[in-house]
């Protein structure tokens, strides 16, 4: 039975999702269960702040191809690109060597 008084409470009463994770590896579960122990939490307290800390991260403003020239800036060097040529004659099959 819902009272005019637990009305409100219910209408402000934030709702979670629930996640289920199916088909994950004995050792990735025995990893994160000492880590949860580590930190004192509990398995999903841990996924909880795992998930948190990943997807806080800002998204890179650049694109990958961007992000690798300017990684590797102070190494690259302009090498020369070779001089095209005709592909190969494909062999024939048809014919008899």
């Amino acid at each position: 039975m819902i009272t005019m008084r637990s009305l409100p409470s219910m209408l402000n009463e934030v709702h979670m999702a629930s996640l289920t994770i199916r088909n994950l590896d004995d050792g990735l579960k025995s990893m994160l269960r000492m880590q949860a122990a580590r930190h004192g939490h509990s398995m999903e307290e841990e996924v909880r702040s795992i998930l948190r800390q990943a997807l806080s991260r800002p998204a890179p403003d650049t694109g990958l191809g961007q992000r690798l020239a300017s990684r590797f800036q102070a190494v690259a060097t302009q090498l020369p690109i070779p001089a095209r040529s005709l592909p190969r004659t494909p062999p024939n099959w048809d014919m008899p060597a």
